[in-house]
Parts: structure tokens; sequence; C-alpha cells
């Protein structure tokens, strides 16, 4: 099975996110590799007490330009490349979202 991947991150840190995912197997389509597709736009979070948040203060209203970085991952190396994505992340509590594709 094969999965559509989606992970919000910083501007500063997309490339690092795009190298982390190529280089644990996700983006490979057919006879090609490293593939994905980014949009720009705007994160909105409020840290709450307890957290540590990497930008913004608790408490308060963060806006951040983010990167929506989508990719297609196989069941085999789904794991790996969430488990790579959440290290290299720079938030806390990164937002990734995981579909299930089916063939068409």
């Amino acid at each position: 099975m094969r999965y559509h991947l989606i992970v919000y991150v910083p501007l500063a840190d997309a490339q690092k996110i795009r190298d982390v995912l190529a280089a644990n197997g996700a983006g490979k389509i057919g006879n090609y590799d490293s593939c994905s597709f980014s949009t720009r736009g705007t994160g909105r979070f409020r840290p709450l007490k307890g957290s540590d948040p990497f930008i913004g203060k608790n408490g308060e209203i963060a806006e951040v330009e983010e990167e929506r970085i989508e990719a297609v991952v196989s069941g085999i190396v789904l794991k790996k490349v969430l488990k790579a994505v959440r290290k290299a992340h720079p938030y806390e509590e990164p937002a990734i979202h995981v579909l299930p594709m089916r063939s068409v």
C-alpha cells in the first residue's frame, strides 16, 4: 500500500525535511525518486502551558511562514520515514498527515 504524506515545516527547515524524506525512501514513483510537492502558507498555533515551543511563547498565538511538503510513501518504509521526519523536525509537535492512497 502507498500513502500520501503531508508535513508542515518552517521555511528555513523545508529542504532538510525534503532531504530526510528522500534519504528514507519517501517520494519514489516508478523510476524516479526524491519526488515531492510544496506550497507555502501561514501556520498558526498557541503553545499551551507545559509546552516547549520552537517558535512563539506559551499562551500567545504565533504565526509562522511554513511550507507544506507532500510525498508518496510506500507502506514498507512508512514507519522509518515518520521516525526520521519527527527526529529532524524542529517542532515539538509537528503537523504530519498520513492518508492511504488507492490505485486507479
